[in-house]
C-alpha cells in the first residue's frame, strides 16, 4: 500500500520518524533518489525533500492508526 507523503523540512522528518517508530511493522519512504526505512532517522535525513515521496507499507497491514497519526503529512485524496 502506498500513500503520498509531504516532508518539507528536518522538523517534519523528526516528527514522522517519532510517529512511525511506534508501529511494529515495516514502513518505508520511496522517492526518486531511493528508498529508506522510515524508522531510521539517519535514513530519513538522506531523502531529497524536493521530490515526490511515497509512504509504503505491506498490503496486508492494518494501517488505520498509522494513517491517522500521520494525517498532517499524507495526501488524503490518494487511493489505497
Amino acid at each position: 500500500m502506498t500513500r503520498s507523503i509531504r516532508v518539507k523540512n528536518t522538523e517534519d522528518i523528526q516528527k514522522i520518524n517519532k510517529i512511525v517508530t511506534q508501529f511494529p511493522f515495516d514502513i518505508w519512504i520511496h522517492g526518486k533518489s531511493g528508498m529508506v526505512d522510515a524508522k531510521s532517522l539517519l535514513g530519513m535525513f538522506l531523502l531529497s525533500l524536493n521530490e515526490p515521496l511515497k509512504l509504503v507499507v505491506e498490503d496486508d497491514t492494518d494501517t488505520k492508526a498509522l494513517f491517522k497519526a500521520l494525517e498532517d503529512y499524507l495526501d488524503i485524496d490518494d487511493d489505497d
